[in-house]
């Protein structure tokens, strides 16, 4: 029985970003795919018979990754702009509409936002779900992964809103698990499990990582997860704002994740001068980026990596200014890139399959543009793609070796249905909860009802 050759895509002439230590950069450069993986980075590859991907005046880099995003909250974008009070946003999106969503909700919200990730670079997310009402709604949501093509690993959480059941996990995890999390799928499953050591167990039986959202002024830890084992890599531990040093050292003893939000931590004021990213870096670990919310943001990743450049500077400046002579140095464009790729791969657990240009990994490529008005000219690539470079520059992106944009736009996406569809579920949610937005209003929002 014969075997069909796998498909070969080479992009041809662009500047080669690779991320990979081991494999240099490339001022004019090709990178060969064949099937799912890349397996050659070089200048001047032959390949005959690849389709040739004209790269000239791009750079050609590894996917973005999204290392922690609510993405059931696409329907509700920049519905709270302004909101600075958790709580008044944990009212609107959890007690007042997330109690109405239906697994269609769900759905059109997930898809929603991968559709958006894509088309911004974002090649790979970490799906924070703190909305797993129920096993229809969390099937739904992985459904929206699987038909968009991204990359996720989707974390089964509660629901916040205080009439949710949880009476579904964690004894849904081992169902999801067998669905899901085979070798080599695009969706995976893990557990946003906070605090709860039970669930923990029921996720580690299953090799699942486990996500905590972690505000140091709102969460303890307390000794119990001093003891060995609790603590270690398959652990993700976003926001970590304000918290002890006691509490940085089991991190770095255990070996945890690390993901921080620049721009969702300053709107809700959970960070301070100490800075969790820093923090991080100080103690040995490898923070990673993410977006965290659409109801004041949306898929920009590009976006994140300006934040983090400058809250570092100014908080280190800061310190500096205040007399610590040993305050930490300015951060760099390539730690920053380094936060939204391979740091972010490391995070999902898929270091050794994405987040670099490395032969035998899996082809999770992105092709930017340098020739807009607000790019060129480029004299420094990598500075280039962290303080220039946004969303609609993206001109590729192909996730293991399958091409979801191009020239600038998605493929297999229709957006005139998929904005009805997202425009009616919004609406169907505001309808069944009484909730009255004002178009215009960007103070935090009331709740008023019609």
């Amino acid at each position: 029985m014969s075997t069909q050759p796998a498909h070969r895509t080479l992009f041809k002439g662009g500047a080669v970003v690779t991320m990979d230590r081991d494999i240099p950069n490339l001022g004019t450069g090709d990178v060969l795919i064949e099937g799912e993986r890349i397996v050659a980075v070089g200048a001047d590859i032959q390949a005959d018979g690849a389709e040739v991907i004209d790269a000239r005046d791009t750079i050609v880099m590894p996917g973005l990754i999204d290392a922690h995003h609510h993405m059931w909250l696409g329907v509700m974008r920049r519905m709270m702009p302004d909101v600075d009070d958790l709580f008044a946003y944990i009212d609107v999106v959890a007690d007042t509409l997330g109690a109405h969503y239906r697994p269609l909700d769900m759905y059109l919200s997930t898809k929603l936002t991968a559709a958006a990730s894509l088309d911004a670079g974002i090649t790979t997310i970490i799906d924070a779900c703190h909305s797993s009402r129920s096993p229809e709604h969390t099937d739904a949501a992985l459904d929206a992964l699987d038909h968009a093509g991204i990359r996720a690993l989707h974390m089964v959480g509660a629901a916040m809103d205080k009439g949710a059941s949880t009476d579904h996990l964690p004894g849904d995890l081992k169902r999801l698990a067998d669905n899901w999390n085979s070798a080599g799928g695009l969706v995976q499953v893990g557990l946003f499990g906070q605090l709860n050591l039970d669930w923990w167990k029921a996720a580690r039986g299953l090799d699942m990582r486990i996500l905590t959202e972690f505000i140091g002024d709102l969460a303890k830890l307390g000794p119990e997860f001093a003891g060995p084992g609790v603590l270690g890599p398959h652990n993700i531990f976003n926001h970590c704002t304000r918290v002890p040093q006691a509490t940085w050292k089991l991190f770095a003893d255990g070996g945890v994740n690390v993901t921080v939000n620049p721009r969702s931590d300053a709107l809700f004021g959970f960070d301070d001068e100490s800075f969790a990213y820093q923090q991080a870096i100080d103690h040995g670990l490898t923070p990673a980026l993410g977006i965290d919310l659409d109801t004041a943001f949306g898929s920009d990743l590009f976006g994140e990596m300006h934040a983090l450049f400058g809250q570092q500077r100014s908080a280190m400046r800061y310190r500096r200014f205040r007399g610590e002579a040993n305050a930490p140095a300015p951060i760099s464009v390539e730690a920053v890139l380094e936060a939204a790729t391979v740091n972010g791969a490391r995070a999902a657990g898929l270091e050794g399959s994405v987040g670099a240009l490395t032969p035998g990994k899996q082809a999770d490529i992105i092709m930017v543009r340098t020739n807009g008005v607000a790019v060129f000219p480029v004299t420094n690539a990598i500075g280039t793609i962290v303080q220039a470079v946004g969303p609609s520059d993206v001109e590729l992106v192909m996730v293991a070796g399958e091409i979801r944009k191009r020239a600038g736009k998605l493929i297999g996406v229709d957006l005139t249905k998929l904005a009805a569809d997202v425009s009616a579920s919004r609406d169907y949610l505001l309808e069944a909860s009484g909730y009255r937005p004002d178009l215009f209003e960007t103070s935090t929002p009331t709740g008023r009802a019609a």
